[in-house]
């Protein structure tokens, strides 16, 4: 089981959010963003909800699930 945040990442380019000016504006720390992009690391609550708000979107608008893949 997964989460995938790609969505948040298209929805950040999509608005004009630069690596530096997420961290300048402090909207993700640049631990979380580097885990994020790695796939090993998540938002808690409040970091999703200041992303809606700044992006004007749902939680669902910036990351799905994965199911594991059987094999």
């Amino acid at each position: 089981m997964a989460i995938s945040y790609d969505k948040l990442f298209q929805r950040l380019e999509e608005k004009g959010w630069t690596t530096y000016k997420i961290r300048k504006e402090k909207l993700i720390g640049q631990g979380t963003l580097t885990a994020l992009k790695n796939g090993t690391g998540g938002l808690d609550a409040k970091t999703i909800s200041r992303l809606c708000e700044v992006l004007d979107c749902q939680p669902g608008d910036l990351m799905e699930y994965l199911p594991d893949k059987e094999e």
